[in-house]
C-alpha cells in the first residue's frame, strides 16, 4: 500500500481499541436511552443525536470529608491500608455519607487503631471501580471497514451509581456513554479521550463517539471546564486542552453537523476558561513583544487525593534522601505544582524540575521538590491553542454555510467569529515561534519563566508545533534544517532498539528516558500526524544514519546542543553498546526501514522511511509485550515457554497484555517510575 492511501495515525489509534475491551459507562437503566453504534456506512451518516431527555445529573455530591483531604483521608492513606492511593477514593460507600462518617468517628476518628480501621472501611466502603456494570453494545459493527476482516470483541458498561444521598462515590455523574482507559483509571479521562475518539470513529462506533463529547459538554455547561478526569477530586484541574480537536475530528469524520450547535458556544467557554484561569504575558527579548501565553497552574494547597500517600511523604521527608520536612507554606507550594504537573498530563518529567536529578533512579521525591511547573510555559500546550482556535474558525465557517452564509451561529455578523479565531490562533503561532522557537539548536524548547529564556531539556513536546501546523518560516525554504529538526527522532531511532523515548535524560521520572510515556500510542499518533504536516517538496532527501560515510558518528545527526546534553558520552546507552566521540553505533544495523536505506534510492525520502520505522515500532512493541507476557493464537502461534514466560513475572495462565508505557531499549519491556506500578492497555 502507498504511504500516501495510507491513513497510518487513524489505524494506529485503533490498534489498542483492537486489541482490548472497551469499558464504557452509561446513565442507570431507566433513562431510555440505550447507547447503541451505528451501522458501517461509508462515508457515514450523521449518527442519532441523543435524547435531549436526560434525566438530571445528581448534585448531591458527598461530603468533601469523605473523598477530599480532610481527617478520613489522611488516616487511612497513612495507615497504609493499600499500595495504591487512588484505591480508597474510588470506593463508593455502602451506607449515606452521614452514616460513613459517623462510623469513622465511632472507631477514634483520626486515633482509630489499623484493626478497626480496616474493618471500618471493609464495612463501610464497596469495592474500587463497582458503578460501572457489563453490558453490550447492540448493533455492534465488528468488523469495521479498516480492519478488513480482522475480529475482535469490545464490552461496555452501565452505570450502578450511588445518589449521593444514600450512598456515596467519587465518580462524577455522567448522562452519556464513555470509554475509559483501565487499570487503575476506572473514570473517563479528558486527553486520553482524543485517541480514543480517534479509535471510537474508526471503529466506527458512532454514536459512543457523539456520546464522548456530549458528556464533555455536559462538564462544561456544568463546571464551566473539563476537568482531568470523571472523579471530584479532579475538579480542581483540568488537562491538555482537546476538545475542540476533538470536535473536529468527529465532524471531519462523521459529517453530524448538527454538533456545532451546542459545541460551538461550549467551544467558546472552554477557551476562555483556559484564557481566565492559566494565561500570563511575556515580554519578548528577542523582539521587544508582550505575548499572551498558558500554562498548567493549579491552585491547590492538599495533597491530591488518589496520590495523598505519595504527595505527603515528599512533603514530609519520609523518604530516603530528604532530609527535612517542609514548613507548612513550602508543603502548600509543593502541592500546587504536584497538581499543576498532573495537570500536563506529564506527571512528572525532567521538563518541570530545576533539579531533575536529586535522589536516584528509585527515589523520586528530591527531584519532585523542585518541581517549577507553574514557572514554565510549555510548548506543547502553547502548541494546541492556536490550532484549537483554527478549527474552530473553520467550524464556525462550516456553521455559517449551514445557515445559508448569512450569520454565524450565535446570531453575529457574518463572519465575525471565525475571523476572531483565526487573529487569536495567528497571534499565539507567534508567540511560540518568538519565545519557543532555537534557531541555533533547531529545535522547540519550553520558555522558562524565571530565567527568562528556552528550556534546555529536548523532548517529544518538539512535535507538538509540526503537528499543529506552526513550522518555522526559516525551515519552509531549508530542506536540510528541516532534516535537522528531527535530527533527535533520527538519533532516536538509531541508537535504540524500543520505542521513542520522552527524553533523552535518564532521572526515573515517568516521563523521561527510557520510558516511551503511559499511552505510547499518542507519540506515535502525534509524531506521525507532526511528519505528515511537513511539505513533501522539503522531504525528498535521504534519510542520514550513523553508517552514512560523511558523519563522525551517530550523535553528529544531530545540530550543535539540540539535546542539551554536550557530547555523546552523556547519552543514554542502549544495553550491551558503549559509545564515544570515536565511535559509530547503530544498534539498529541492518534492521527496520532505516538500515534497509529507505529514501536514499531517490524514489522516497527521510520523512516516510521514518514514518514507516515509527509505526513499525510501536506495532512491535505492542506485539512483543502481548507476546512475551503469554498472548498465543491457537493453531498460529504457540506460547512462549514457561521459562521465557517467567522474564516478564508471566505464568502459562496468562493470556497477553499491551503496556501502558514501553522501553526504548527493549521492545519486550514495560517502561518504568513514577507513582503508579505500569498499567495493562491502558488508551
Amino acid at each position: 500500500m502507498a504511504l500516501s492511501s495510507f491513513r497510518l495515525s487513524g489505524a494506529l489509534a485503533l490498534f489498542v481499541l483492537a486489541g482490548h475491551s472497551l469499558l464504557v459507562y452509561a446513565q442507570p437503566s431507566g433513562s431510555g436511552n440505550t447507547p447503541s453504534a451505528a451501522q458501517p456506512t461509508s462515508p457515514p451518516p450523521p449518527p442519532e443525536a441523543p435524547s435531549p431527555n436526560h434525566p438530571p445529573l445528581s448534585k448531591a455530591y458527598p461530603p468533601p470529608d469523605i473523598f477530599c483531604p480532610g481527617a478520613l483521608l489522611q488516616t487511612v492513606d497513612l495507615a497504609q491500608l493499600y499500595s495504591d492511593s487512588k484505591t480508597f477514593v474510588d470506593k463508593p460507600t455502602v451506607f449515606s455519607p452521614n452514616t460513613t462518617l459517623a462510623d469513622f468517628a465511632r472507631i477514634g476518628g483520626a486515633n482509630a487503631t489499623i484493626g478497626n480501621l480496616e474493618a471500618y472501611v471493609e464495612q463501610d466502603f464497596s469495592g474500587e471501580g463497582l458503578e460501572l456494570v457489563p453490558v453490550q453494545l447492540e448493533n455492534f459493527t465488528s468488523t469495521p471497514g479498516f480492519l478488513q476482516g480482522v475480529r475482535t470483541r469490545l464490552s461496555t458498561n452501565t452505570s450502578a451509581l450511588c445518589d449521593g444521598l444514600h450512598c456515596a462515590s467519587s465518580l462524577i455523574p455522567l448522562n452519556n456513554t464513555f470509554v475509559i482507559p483501565g487499570g487503575r483509571f476506572r473514570e473517563q479521562y479528558y486527553w486520553d479521550s482524543f485517541w480514543i475518539l480517534e479509535g471510537l470513529l474508526q471503529s466506527e462506533l458512532y454514536y459512543v463517539a457523539r456520546s464522548t463529547l456530549e458528556n464533555f459538554m455536559d462538564e462544561l455547561e456544568r463546571f464551566g471546564f473539563i476537568p482531568n478526569g470523571g472523579r471530584i477530586y479532579y475538579l480542581n484541574r483540568s488537562q491538555p486542552p482537546l476538545f475542540v480537536h476533538m470536535v473536529y475530528t468527529y465532524l471531519q469524520t462523521t459529517n453530524d453537523s448538527s454538533i456545532l450547535t451546542r459545541a460551538l458556544p461550549l467551544a467558546e467557554v472552554e477557551l476562555a476558561w483556559w484564557q481566565t484561569n492559566r494565561s500570563t504575558t511575556v515580554l519578548s527579548p528577542n523582539t521587544n513583544t508582550t505575548h499572551t501565553v498558558y500554562q498548567y497552574r493549579v491552585t491547590n494547597s492538599a495533597p491530591r487525593p488518589e496520590s495523598y500517600l505519595e504527595d505527603y511523604q515528599t512533603a514530609n521527608a519520609n523518604a530516603a534522601g530528604l532530609q527535612a520536612p517542609l514548613s507548612p507554606e513550602e508543603a502548600e507550594e509543593l502541592y500546587a505544582e504536584l497538581a499543576s504537573g498532573a495537570e500536563t498530563g506529564w506527571d512528572y518529567s525532567s521538563r518541570w524540575c530545576k533539579q531533575p536529578f536529586l535522589g536516584n533512579l528509585s527515589e523520586n521525591d528530591p527531584a519532585l521538590r523542585t518541581l517549577d511547573v507553574r514557572g514554565v510555559v510549555p510548548v506543547d500546550l502553547n502548541s494546541m491553542l492556536p490550532n484549537a482556535h483554527w478549527m474552530l474558525a473553520r467550524m464556525y465557517d462550516a456553521a455559517r454555510q449551514e445557515n445559508d452564509g448569512n450569520v454565524d451561529v450565535d446570531g453575529s455578523g457574518s463572519g465575525r467569529k471565525k475571523w476572531e479565531h483565526e487573529r487569536k490562533g495567528d497571534d499565539l503561532r507567534e508567540a511560540v515561534l518568538d519565545l519557543m522557537w532555537d534557531e541555533e539548536r533547531v529545535a522547540f524548547y519550553d520558555w522558562n519563566l524565571t530565567a527568562g529564556e528556552r528550556g534546555t531539556v529536548f523532548s517529544s513536546a518538539h512535535y507538538y508545533p509540526f503537528w499543529n501546523n506552526i513550522i518555522p518560516p526559516s525551515l519552509l525554504g531549508n530542506a536540510t534544517r528541516l532534516r535537522q529538526a528531527f535530527g533527535s527522532l533520527n538519533l532516536m531511532l538509531d541508537m535504540y532498539n524500543g520505542s521513542v523515548p520522552v527524553t533523552f535524560l535518564n532521572t526515573g521520572l515517568q516521563w523521561d528516558f527510557p520510558n516511551a510515556t503511559s499511552m505510547y500510542l499518542l507519540w506515535v499518533d502525534i509524531i506521525l500526524r507532526a511528519l505528515q504536516n511537513l511539505p513533501g517538496n522539503l522531504t525528498f532527501l535521504p534519510l542520514l544514519t550513523d553508517s552514512t560515510p560523511e558523519l563522525e558518528n551517530a550523535f553528529a545527526l544531530l545540530p550543535a546542543n539540540q539535546t542539551g546534553l554536550s557530547s555523546p558520552s552523556l547519552l543514554p546507552l542502549q544495553p550491551g553498546t558503549n559509545i564515544s566521540l570515536s565511535t559509530k553505533v547503530n544498534v539498529n544495523a541492518g534492521q527496520g526501514w532505516l538500515a534497509l536505506g529507505l529514501g536514499t534510492n531517490g524514489t522516497s525520502g527521510w520523512k516516510d522511511a521514518l514514518m514507516l520505522e515509527v509505526a513499525q515500532r510501536y506495532i512491535d512493541a505492542a506485539f512483543c509485550s502481548w507476546y512475551s507476557t503469554g498472548g498465543s493464537i491457537p493453531g498460529s502461534l504457540a506460547q512462549l515457554s514457561p521459562q521465557d514466560l517467567s522474564v516478564t513475572g508471566s505464568t502459562p495462565q496468562s493470556t497477553g497484555v499491551m503496556f501502558e508505557k514501553f522501553n526504548a531499549t527493549d521492545l519486550d519491556a514495560a517502561g518504568g517510575g513514577g507513582e503508579y506500578t505500569v498499567q495493562a492497555g491502558l488508551g
